[in-house]
């Protein structure tokens, strides 16, 4: 059985602190590229009714990551600011 001594403690104390710490500096951007896998989520879904409802008059919007990523942080105005520049631009 291996003896436990001081060095050994102060190590195993160390690793706690530093995983711990190491957590919570890795937690903070785990929880921004969450929301914006959320955000491109609910943009992708809204742009999918849109096509869905659009392909009826033979309109389209692409769906990429740029494009749903700004009608999930727009919501309605974004998803009018595409349709205006897909109109515009042929």
């Amino acid at each position: 059985m291996p003896k436990i001594d001081v060095n050994m403690v102060v190590a195993a104390i160390f690793a706690v602190f530093m995983l711990y710490y190491l957590g919570r500096a890795l937690a903070a951007p785990a929880r921004v590229m969450l929301h914006v896998f959320a955000v491109g989520m609910a943009g992708m879904a809204l742009l999918f009714v849109f096509n869905l409802v659009a392909g009826i008059f033979s309109f389209r919007i692409g769906i990429n990551a740029l494009t749903a990523l700004i009608v999930g942080y727009m919501g309605l105005p974004g998803l009018v600011m595409l349709v205006a520049i897909q109109t515009l631009l042929g």
